[in-house]
């Protein structure tokens, strides 16, 4: 129907428009103008006919629910596919909003596996914390154990010198009492280094009683003891010259003294004895022993684990001479070898290389650390976040979701 159409009221016979009659209120206003109308009307005719007006006001009241229930049917015919197309769009607004509510609360349930699987991550670096803490306090004190166990042989070792020293002095003030009398008044220093050579000395022969052991006589030159490796079968297998030097500090002039010395006795190895108070400068920090200049520089306490190590090289070393005799070129390349200063930079690469490999550890507790405070921030934006998305749900969907009751920052805590 065409929405200009005149329609003529059957009763009042006022003719109007559809688009008239037929807006927001229509109905209503039909009804009011109707009842108004027949108010008007019963008046009259009961101020005419009293009689009638019963009977009258009854056909009245029958034909306007006929023309109101008319107008209904038409009403009805004529908007009925608006009405279609707004139920249509209101299901399609039906369907969207699920569609966008199952979306959400897929997003929730993803946001909650995320937080699930943050709060598994932060417990899992909480343990690996506590894990490395142990290690560490572990090496901790295993090197506190270590540095004990140092110290407990370096005052044993300090103890039997001193001992040794109140022997030698004992021993020495019967035979030669004017020569201790003139060592007392020129000082302690050499009577404590003869001590100490012969400390060193003791050990050596009690470690190797295969080796000959020859002490090197006061004034003459040679260091203080040479030590001749000898195999079991008898057969020298090189010399090693031993100088010791129980001194406050260090001495520029012992290292080329000692090298003159091994020239001059043609030993194949220096081993130069100090305290560990008298060290060169640039010595490797918390080393015992190191080739410092083509010397093996040790301390009393490490003296014969060095003498041990190149002694089983030199007599390697014989061994291979047995082995290609004949080829003494090649015997030769490899004492060379052992002696070069090549040799001495691989053994400095491998203390470098452990230093390295300390200083990479501490390097990565840093790294760990800094980690496990990003991560840290990581979880409170991620938490921030997902009070933030079901929040901005609750507030869409007022009080449809209760579900979505994420409660304070506090209660995400784990």
């Amino acid at each position: 129907m065409n929405p200009d159409s005149r329609i003529t009221c059957p009763q009042c016979k006022q003719e109007f428009a559809v688009r008239d009659g037929f807006a927001s209120r229509a109905l209503e206003q039909v009804e009011e103008a109707s009842s108004a109308a027949l108010a008007k009307l019963r008046e009259e005719e009961r101020a005419a006919l009293e009689r009638r007006a019963l009977v009258l006001a009854q056909e009245r009241e029958a034909a306007h629910a006929k023309a109101l229930a008319d107008v209904r049917a038409l009403t009805a015919q004529t908007f009925a596919r608006q009405i279609e197309a707004l139920n249509e769009q209101r299901a399609g607004d039906q369907e969207a909003f699920d569609k966008r509510m199952a979306e959400q609360s897929a997003r929730l349930q993803a946001l909650q596996a995320e937080q699930l699987a943050l709060r598994q991550e932060r417990q899992k670096l909480q343990d690996e914390k506590a894990v490395m803490a142990l290690e560490v306090q572990k090496k901790a004190d295993a090197q506190i154990q270590q540095r004990e166990a140092v110290i407990r042989a370096q005052e044993q070792e300090r103890a039997h010198l001193e001992k040794a020293e109140l022997q030698k002095k004992l021993d020495d003030a019967g035979e030669q009492l004017a020569v201790a009398q003139r060592k007392m008044e020129q000082g302690s220093q050499q009577l404590q280094g003869e001590v100490l050579e012969l400390a060193i000395e003791e050990n050596i022969r009690r470690a190797f009683p295969l080796d000959k052991i020859e002490e090197v006589k006061k004034g003459q030159r040679g260091g203080d003891m040479l030590q001749q490796v000898m195999t079991r079968t008898g057969q020298a297998a090189g010399t090693i010259l031993w100088e010791t030097k129980r001194a406050k500090d260090w001495g520029l002039q012992w290292i080329p003294k000692l090298k003159e010395d091994m020239r001059a006795c043609n030993a194949a190895v220096g081993i130069l004895v100090t305290m560990p108070g008298a060290l060169p400068r640039d010595w490797p920090a918390g080393a015992h022993f190191a080739l410092y200049d083509d010397i093996w520089v040790t301390q009393p306490i490490t003296a014969v684990g060095v003498a041990e190590a190149i002694r089983s090289g030199l007599i390697d070393l014989q061994r291979q001479r047995v082995l290609s005799a004949g080829k003494g070129e090649k015997a030769e390349a490899m004492y060379d070898y052992v002696t070069s200063p090549q040799f001495a930079q691989k053994l400095r690469a491998v203390g470098e290389a452990f230093q390295l490999m300390r200083k990479e550890l501490e390097s990565e507790m840093t790294v760990t650390k800094q980690r496990w405070a990003r991560r840290e921030k990581q979880l409170e934006s991620g938490m921030t976040q997902l009070l933030g998305i079901g929040g901005g749900i609750q507030g869409l969907a007022q009080q449809d979701l209760p579900e979505l009751e994420l409660g304070d920052e506090s209660s995400l805590e784990p």
